[in-house]
This record gives structure tokens, C-alpha cells and sequence, in this order.
């Protein structure tokens, strides 16, 4: 990598230029090795890992469980990015872009394969009619779910990989994206000046999108980048961000699926509701 890099006339792949993840990335699709996954004994198949994409659907379900729709239990399995178990045969038949989460939905006459965490919102949303706010306010909603899938990427694939993940800084990068970075959240700062959640007075699936990666950025929980972004200016998304942390289905969701970090916050699979009692359990034993 060199400061005077002159792009080659015609682009090739080199392995070792990937950083963190060159194991993991690549220029095709497909499958890499015959995989097939587990299925539990509900009617949702969740296969995720606790990123932010991740934590939106676990949320989606726990949120729906606390409000009453038993019929949306559901088990998760844990993918390991990092071990490339989305370029597993079973994996890339439900999302052949092979990117977490992906659902397989087997409470109908035949299973459907759901992919894109906007979609899975979408589909569980419509499918128990919950958390959409009212139809008067469809627009609106639906508005700021499809701006987090248009404008996470800049968060995550751009500030994030240059300020925390390449090989090395980068300052037009870093720069190029931290300003883009805030201007979104200056976004999201005026849109909750006079609002309690993203849309209006109702939590919806928008606040579900757009928390763990907003949320978790004001919060202090991705990239350690929260005072090199002086964060706490943006005082409306801060609030916004504490009252949905504080949500019991909330702190349920950021757990699923989790395999890194502190341990008593990792429920690696989750398969019954019971599951989080029984952590609770093991750590007040090991407390003891």
C-alpha cells in the first residue's frame, strides 16, 4: 500500500490485501464447503451472529415475544463470520449473498427463506401486524427503515472498516467517512428534537434498524470511535439510544448470538425463553 497508488487497468484479487477480514472476503459468490444447518423444534430458524444487522432481528423477536405473540418463538444459531460459516452450502441456500442474518420461516404449508434485515423486519412486522405504527404513518416509517439500509454501510463499511479495521490509518478515508458519519446523525439529532422514536410516538421496526448501529455508536459500542466522533453533541439521538438500551426485549435481542465481549452478555444460541434464565443463573452462581 503506497501513498501513490495508480489504479491497474484491469482489477485482480489479492488475498493478502484485506486486513482483519481478507480470510473471510472475497470477489465471487457461492458456496465454499458443503454445510448443512440445524433446525430447532420452532417455527423461526434464525441463522445470525450479534452484529448490528444481527441484533435487529433478535430484538424484532424478542420484542414480539413480550408483546405477546407466542407464536413467534424462535431458535437462533450462531454463524462464525470469521470462520466463513456463511459460505456454508445450507447457509448460502437461504441467502446466497451470504451475509447474516438469514431466516427460514416454517410456520406456513412450506418453508420460505427470508434474507436482508430489513426484509426479515418487514415479514415478521406484517406477519403478526405489530410494530409497524399506524397506517396514516406507513410512509414516514418505512422511509427511515429503508434510509438505515441505505446509509449504515457508510457507518459501517466506511468509517468503521478505515477507522478500526484496515491495515493501516488512512487519513482521506477516515476523514471522508467520519464527516459523512456525523452528518448522519445530525440527521438523526433533528429528526428526534420533537419525536420520541424515529418516526413519531411509536416504537417501530425503523427504531429496531436503525438502533443497534446508531444506538450502539452514541452508546459506546462500536469502534471506540464515540469520542473521536464527540458523540455526545447529538443529545436527542443519546436519549433516544438510552430509553430503547433500557427496554428489557432489548437487552434480551443484544444478547442472541453473541460470541465475543463480556461473557455473562453471550447467549451464543438461543432456543427456548428459558435460555436467558439460565444464564441469569450461571452468573449469579459464578458470582457466588
Amino acid at each position: 500500500m503506497t501513498d501513490n497508488y495508480t489504479p491497474p487497468k484491469v482489477w485482480t484479487w489479492d488475498k493478502e490485501n484485506g486486513g482483519k477480514f481478507a480470510s473471510t472476503n472475497r470477489p465471487i459468490a457461492g458456496a465454499t464447503h458443503d454445510k448443512e444447518l440445524p433446525v430447532g423444534k420452532h417455527p423461526f430458524q434464525l441463522y445470525s451472529l450479534a452484529t448490528p444487522n444481527g441484533q435487529k432481528v433478535t430484538i424484532m423477536f424478542e420484542e414480539l415475544l413480550a408483546a405477546g405473540h407466542a407464536d413467534a418463538e424462535y431458535d437462533a444459531w450462531l454463524i462464525k463470520i470469521g470462520d466463513g460459516d456463511q459460505f456454508g452450502s445450507g447457509f448460502v441456500d437461504i441467502n446466497p449473498n451470504s451475509k447474516i442474518p438469514a431466516l427460514m420461516d416454517r410456520s406456513g404449508d412450506a418453508p420460505v427463506r427470508v434474507f436482508e434485515s430489513a426484509a426479515i423486519l418487514m415479514h415478521l412486522a406484517e406477519k403478526f401486524d405489530a410494530f409497524l405504527g399506524p397506517k396514516e404513518n406507513r410512509a414516514e416509517m418505512l422511509s427511515w427503515l429503508f434510509w438505515q439500509m441505505g446509509s449504515a454501510p457508510y457507518l459501517g463499511g466506511g468509517f468503521g472498516h478505515f477507522y478500526a479495521y484496515a491495515p493501516e490509518p488512512m487519513e482521506y478515508p477516515i476523514n471522508r467517512f467520519a464527516m459523512e458519519t456525523k452528518r448522519q446523525l445530525d440527521v438523526l439529532d433533528r429528526q428526534l428534537a420533537e419525536r420520541d422514536f424515529i418516526s413519531g410516538p411509536d416504537y417501530t421496526i425503523a427504531d429496531m434498524a436503525i438502533w443497534p448501529w446508531y444506538g450502539g455508536l452514541v452508546l459506546g459500542r462500536l469502534y471506540n470511535a464515540a469520542e473521536f466522533l464527540d458523540v455526545e453533541s447529538y443529545t436527542n439521538v443519546v436519549r433516544w439510544a438510552k430509553a430503547i438500551d433500557a427496554r428489557p426485549a432489548v437487552k434480551r435481542g443484544r444478547m442472541v448470538n453473541r460470541a465475543s465481549g463480556d461473557a455473562s452478555e453471550q447467549l451464543r444460541e438461543r432456543h427456548d425463553a428459558s435460555d436467558f434464565a439460565l444464564k441469569t443463573q450461571d452468573k449469579l452462581q459464578a458470582a457466588e
